[in-house]
């Protein structure tokens, strides 16, 4: 006989909004006082144990397989899980600090960019922007479309980086391009871009030349640790540094070191989890393998251990949490598409992916940040930040 009574205790107190769960055998109970903001529905008991062991695992596959159903907002029922002290996935968020010793070598650290980014163009395409840019859009407004914020993104790092003339520009992890086009077009620097994604590689090229940029823009599909004998003005990386893996942490900020002239400038834009760093058993298993969101302590350490002067930090976790909604809204519209090459398990993943992100940046479980940082000094900075919102 399932013990039923285990999982109305353990559900009491999952969920700071009024809430109905549904098991199995019809049996119907509501926690919190009010309307139910959501509908909880379990088509069967999931092991005890393995919630017990690794909520996270446990609770993400059941969605992905249909065990449990959720009426309501996706987004809305994980924040209210968050936002839970006494959830049984208060000590299992979303991000929560995870002890396991990854090592992120140059041919692992290949094999895990591929699982995530190489899954297909074609796949990106449907839900992201016209510019294919995911990483964190910035928000002038709330009203801002997904295309206007990643415009107003890549320009307002740009802006941070300081650019000149005929500076060198390396982006590490550059994606699908847009950030080292901009920069060539728009402040005539030779643009260099590293990816380790095969399908990004060739979608850069492709524009390099649609855009007649060949003499200013390259991308080289290549690991970052594999770059010798060069030296760059400015160094950036949006979205990257997450996927280094906490033991590798010092070794980024070592060969930016390298990579860099004296007086050079570097802009990092991160996800960063404002206390203990950390990963996620479901995160880790089924969407990013091998990555690690360090603390905001652990990487002020870092570039302080090389001896670069941070000049500049901001949180853009607002930012990051509009930018998911979006992507969960574009994706969801374009299921019909979706369904065309991916089944209803890979669908429900997703789902749960972007959805369960966009409530942790929203909760604070995350947050998303952006560094400066200079080699030695350099007071060719403007003296007030009021150059980056011109």
């Amino acid at each position: 006989m399932i013990d039923k009574l285990f999982y109305k205790n353990m559900l009491k107190n999952t969920f700071s909004d009024p809430i109905e769960i549904i098991f199995w055998d019809g049996d119907k109970v509501q926690y919190g006082n009010g309307e139910p903001q959501f509908k909880l529905t379990f088509h069967d008991p999931i092991p005890k144990g393995d919630l017990i062991q690794n909520p996270s695992i446990t609770f993400g596959e059941a969605y992905m397989d249909g065990v449990i159903d959720v009426e309501g907002d996706l987004q809305k029922l994980v924040s209210s899980m968050y936002k839970s002290q006494e959830s049984f996935l208060s000590n299992s968020k979303l991000y929560a600090h995870l002890l396991k010793k990854i090592s992120n070598n140059t041919k692992r650290s290949k094999e895990n960019v591929a699982f995530h980014y190489d899954i297909g163009n074609d796949f990106y395409k449907l839900w992201l922007d016209e510019t294919m840019t995911y990483s964190c859009g910035y928000f002038n407004t709330p009203e801002d479309s997904l295309k206007t914020a990643q415009q107003n993104k890549v320009a307002h790092i740009l802006k941070k980086l300081n650019l000149k003339e005929g500076q060198s520009l390396l982006d590490i992890g550059c994606g699908w391009g847009e950030l080292i086009i901009t920069a060539a077009k728009n402040y005539g620097v030779n643009a260099t871009g590293i990816t380790l994604s095969e399908e990004q590689y060739e979608q850069v090229k492709a524009r390099i030349s649609l855009e007649n940029l060949e003499d200013k823009v390259e991308v080289q599909l290549i690991d970052y640790r594999e770059l010798k004998k060069r030296k760059f003005d400015r160094i950036v990386s949006v979205g990257m540094l997450e996927h280094v893996g906490k033991d590798h942490l010092q070794e980024y900020f070592q060969k930016v070191n390298e990579l860099l002239f004296d007086g050079g400038l570097s802009v990092l834009h991160t996800i960063s989890s404002p206390q203990d760093g950390g990963s996620n058993a479901w995160i880790d298993k089924y969407i990013f393998p091998g990555g690690y969101i360090p603390s905001v302590s652990e990487l002020v350490g870092h570039i302080t251990d090389e001896k670069f002067y941070l000049i500049d930090l901001e949180s853009l976790r607002r930012h990051y949490a509009k930018t998911l909604e979006k992507w969960a809204q574009n994706f969801e519209n374009v299921l019909k598409e979706v369904r065309k090459t991916k089944d209803e398990r890979f669908i429900r993943m997703w789902r749960l992916y972007l959805n369960a992100c966009a409530a942790s940046f929203e909760t604070g479980n995350i947050d998303l940040s952006q560094f400066i940082f200079t080699k030695g000094t350099n007071d060719s900075i403007p003296w007030t930040r009021e150059y980056m919102y011109k």
